[in-house]
């Protein structure tokens, strides 16, 4: 009973002298280290709050100003113009006062000028090479009004707001992304929706729409949030959580792998070119968030602080807390608490064992199940636990790694990944991180909070740290000696009745039949990398993307609609939009290609016209004036209005039977990847979109190699991923043939 004793604050029994109080000293003592904790904490937020919000300014700037208007007073210099004579007639502090207004318009002036020197995007579309001397002196504009040492969020109210493009520029672009998947008749329709819907109903919506984006940071962001992800009542497992491998070239370590720190924090802000900042606004959730249920809509519950993380193993959820005291605990401490926990024998309470399945299953049965079952007593406690935790941590019973020699072996981890066993995942949480016993790490990510570039940055920043600041002895323990006298890992505690018990099984079974209907090809294209397409003088991911057209026109005998993810993070609060990779000049190309009667240097013109269209569009997605994420806003106030588009209606639900991603690498550089090579991340994936489509995500790794992620249907007679797969690689090495160039060349 010694543990339930040290579990209160205090003890107390009445005796015939009163009341007899005993207090535990120990308690007493993390009491009141943990608000010695909160407190610095507060401070410390205070402080980087202060130091952001007056970024470029800084204390040292502020004092500079201070004293150079005291030094021009002893010298009967008057810089404020009679100014700080007025101020003290009300103050006393006038100098101060005048020193501080001069220094916040400074930081005011900077700020505004900076902003507008960003919403400058030339610079994106001039050729490799040929800079203009606009943009050479917009680039050291910006690199003098950046500051030195900018932090996380320094750059947030300096970031331009997101433009609404205007209606006819959109409806343009639209027409001529669908033109050449459409015959005459389908076009013309398409086309009189079209003509229709600007001059009589686009108007009107868009004046709404312009409205919001005055009045809100970014016009697409929140509504984005809330009805493609939030309001999706499907299953989250496949349909929108995605995976992330880690270092797939290295030798998978025992379960002391577990060692590096999960608090570390990202300490610089993302820039483009190492110039242009990006917006760090979806990492604020990164921690201490989860996505909760509604029968109607989900939201996302977020938290300032967490102290600890959940971990399932072999069925059973424990409670692992993160500090001692105030003191983060060292990773030889974290690996001997999750060595406790592998090492517990209990056994999974009734019902514990598939307990996660709910998350995996539809979203509806969910929230009704969580609302009856676990809004009360000890089961309300447990899973306030696991959603109040920094994040989840799977500890799986399989080893999973890719073996070179078996290829086959990539596809299962990434499988492993992507789903698991439909109740080792917790699906909710910001994002699970999952320890096979062979040492081997990936990830399980929900999508609403952040998109893959974030926990990509985090996932870059773990594992450098985790190999290049940290490290492991030689018997692959984390350095260090562990504090024996922790106490142990919490083992959560359920009441499940068999009525909650029936639900789970019927959640699980949704989730089983998903994830069983799920093809997943991963495999590692060797034969070259960026450094022979750089060699074709061309876009490495207009390369590849023109690679899919040629895979999906040999697999399937068409085109198709086509979503290829960019982001918008050079606007503030910003997220991704859509580039429609299939157009008219890469279709050309293909068909061209498929002919086979065309000479080489005919075949080169048309591939480098179709890779600049793509280029382009790209670059119309990052700076604001994409198609896809203006139609879809224009959607939600017809909705709002009650206002029946016929072209818009058609445009939201046309299907995306090739739905692409190319992943974010190198975002921070914490190594030499041509020093070290098999510290390259294989990427990750995502399910398909469509039934009757495929989801391919790739990772351009290094000079010498991608990684391909496939996912299919097995119960669409349509498609096959390992069939397309090997499409892929063909079309890579055929467009690479047309430039007669070798890897030995690259």
């Amino acid at each position: 009973m010694a543990e339930a004793h040290q579990a209160v604050a205090f003890q107390f029994t009445v005796t015939p002298e009163g009341v007899d109080f005993q207090l535990s000293r120990e308690v007493l003592k993390q009491i009141y280290l943990s608000g010695v904790r909160s407190w610095k904490k507060r401070l410390i937020r205070i402080k980087n709050g202060i130091l952001r919000g007056v970024y470029p300014g800084s204390p040292t700037s502020w004092l500079v100003v201070v004293m150079t208007t005291v030094g021009s007073s002893c010298y009967n210099v008057d810089v404020s113009m009679g100014l700080v004579y007025y101020i003290q007639r009300w103050l006393p502090e006038g100098m101060a006062v005048f020193s501080t207004g001069v220094w916040v318009m400074g930081i005011f002036f900077f700020r505004q000028t900076l902003k507008l020197l960003l919403s400058y995007h030339g610079w994106m579309f001039e050729m490799h090479g040929q800079t203009s001397h606009l943009t050479r002196v917009w680039a050291v504009c910006v690199r003098l009004l950046s500051g030195r040492r900018p932090m996380l969020y320094s750059f947030q109210t300096s970031l331009p707001k997101l433009p609404v493009p205007s209606v006819p520029a959109t409806v343009h672009r639209y027409l001529e992304s669908v033109e050449h998947l459409l015959d005459d008749e389908q076009y013309y329709r398409m086309e009189m929706l079209a003509k229709e819907f600007e001059e009589k109903t686009a108007p009107r919506l868009q004046k709404y729409l312009v409205l919001k984006s005055w009045w809100a940071t970014n016009y697409v962001s929140d509504w984005w949030e809330e009805y493609v992800y939030l309001r999706g009542r499907n299953p989250l497992m496949v349909n929108s959580n995605y995976y992330v491998m880690v270092r797939a070239l290295c030798s998978p370590c025992p379960h002391s792998g577990l060692g590096a720190e999960p608090g570390g924090q990202l300490r610089a802000a993302v820039m483009a070119l190492g110039l242009v900042p990006m917006c760090s606004y979806q990492m604020e959730r990164m921690f201490n968030t989860t996505r909760i249920p509604g029968k109607d809509t989900d939201m996302l519950q977020h938290l300032p602080d967490s102290r600890h993380v959940a971990v399932y193993h072999k069925g059973r959820f424990f409670k692992l807390w993160l500090y001692e005291g105030c003191r983060l605990l060292k990773p030889r401490d974290l690996e001997m608490q999750f060595q406790r926990i592998l090492d517990d024998p209990s056994p999974p309470q009734p019902g514990e064992e598939r307990l996660a399945a709910l998350t995996a299953g539809g979203r509806v049965e969910w929230a009704q199940a969580r609302q009856a079952f676990f809004s009360s007593g000890k089961n309300k406690a447990a899973l306030d636990a696991i959603e109040r935790a920094a994040f989840f941590v799977a500890l799986d019973e399989e080893s999973h790694h890719y073996d070179p020699e078996d290829e086959a072996s990539l596809s299962l981890y990434g499988k492993a990944l992507l789903h698991g066993n439909c109740y080792n995942r917790w699906f909710d949480k910001s994002f699970t991180l999952i320890s096979f016993k062979n040492g081997q790490l990936g990830l399980n990510t929900e999508h609403a909070w952040a998109d893959a570039p974030i926990i990509g940055h985090l996932w870059e920043f773990v594992l450098g740290t985790d190999s290049f600041h940290l490290g492991y002895t030689e018997t692959g323990h984390c350095l260090g000696k562990p504090n024996p006298v922790l106490p142990p890992p919490q083992r959560l505690q359920w009441d499940i009745s068999e009525q909650c018990q029936a639900v789970i099984e019927s959640s699980y079974q949704v989730a089983k039949a998903l994830a069983d209907d799920v093809e997943l090809y991963c495999f590692q294209f060797l034969p070259f990398g960026k450094g022979l397409i750089k060699k074709c003088r061309t876009s490495p991911d207009a390369f590849v993307q023109i690679a899919l057209q040629l895979a999906h026109f040999r697999d399937k005998g068409k085109f198709c609609l086509t979503y290829e993810a960019s982001m918008t993070r050079m606007f503030r609060e910003g997220r991704t939009e859509t580039v429609r990779s299939c157009t008219r000049e890469s279709t050309a190309f293909v068909q061209a290609m498929v002919q086979g009667r065309h000479p080489n240097e005919d075949l080169r013109r048309l591939f480098r016209k179709a890779a600049e269209k793509h280029q382009n569009m790209y670059r119309l997605a990052m700076t604001g004036a994409g198609i896809d994420r203006h139609l879809f806003c224009l959607y939600v106030v017809s909705k709002y209005l009650g206002v029946e588009s016929p072209f818009l209606a058609e445009v939201l639900s046309e299907p995306w039977r090739l739905s692409t991603s190319q992943i974010a690498q190198f975002q921070i550089r914490m190594f030499d990847p041509n020093k070290y090579p098999k510290h390259l991340g294989a990427g990750g994936g995502f399910g398909p979109v469509a039934d009757d489509g495929y989801g391919v995500s790739y990772m351009i790794a290094g000079e010498n190699t991608i990684f391909f992620h496939v996912s299919s249907k097995f119960s669409s007679s349509e498609t096959n991923a390992q069939r397309f797969g090997n499409q892929i690689r063909q079309a890579l090495l055929d467009i690479a043939n047309l430039f007669q160039v070798s890897k030995a060349d690259g």
